[in-house]
């Protein structure tokens, strides 16, 4: 099969994952859907591992940075005033929780210690598989942070129905 065929079917594969789990009404759900079908068909084996060309990464890199970039809004930036504080703290906190379960990972569990660092951090699933990428270790480093964010975004829901009185409209 050509490569051309084999980025088409990769591509079908993780769009239709990504609209497979557009239906979930989960935040990312996109993201994660396209991932994990595309990441099922290339774990089969019935495809060739797919070779991007050249420059690729660096496309949807750019694409990714100005997608986010443009989420922020003046306003955003108003309510920075506030929220530097929060910032730094979760930031903080979540680094060095990230730091410390890499570390157990790495020493208690044997795993790789960069996929352990990358895999522990508090970064988003596309910012981190593409860090890991640049170590060699992107599909692993995909795979725990995509587990990660399907297992948040199932619980986190849930918890907030069980922790937060949901107001009931009068009968």
């Amino acid at each position: 099969m050509t490569l051309l065929w084999t980025l088409l079917l990769y591509a079908l594969a993780g769009t239709a994952g990504g609209l497979l789990a557009l239906r979930s009404g989960l935040p990312a759900a996109p993201l994660a859907g396209a991932l994990l079908a595309a990441g099922l068909v290339s774990a089969s084996g019935r495809l060739e591992p797919a070779q991007w060309p050249p420059g690729t990464r660096t496309a949807l890199e750019i694409a990714i940075g100005t997608v986010i970039g443009t989420s922020i809004s003046g306003a955003a930036l108003l309510e920075l005033r506030q929220l530097w504080r929060p910032a730094l703290l979760i930031t903080g906190t979540l680094v060095l929780a990230g730091l410390a379960v890499a570390l157990v990972c790495s020493r208690l569990l044997g795993v790789d210690p960069v996929v352990a660092l990358l895999g522990s951090a508090p970064g988003g699933i596309t910012g981190m598989s593409l860090a890991g990428a640049e170590f060699g270790v992107g599909a692993a480093v995909a795979l725990l942070h995509a587990l990660r964010l399907i297992t948040v975004l199932i619980v986190t829901p849930l918890l907030l129905r069980l922790m937060l009185p949901i107001a009931q409209p009068p009968p």
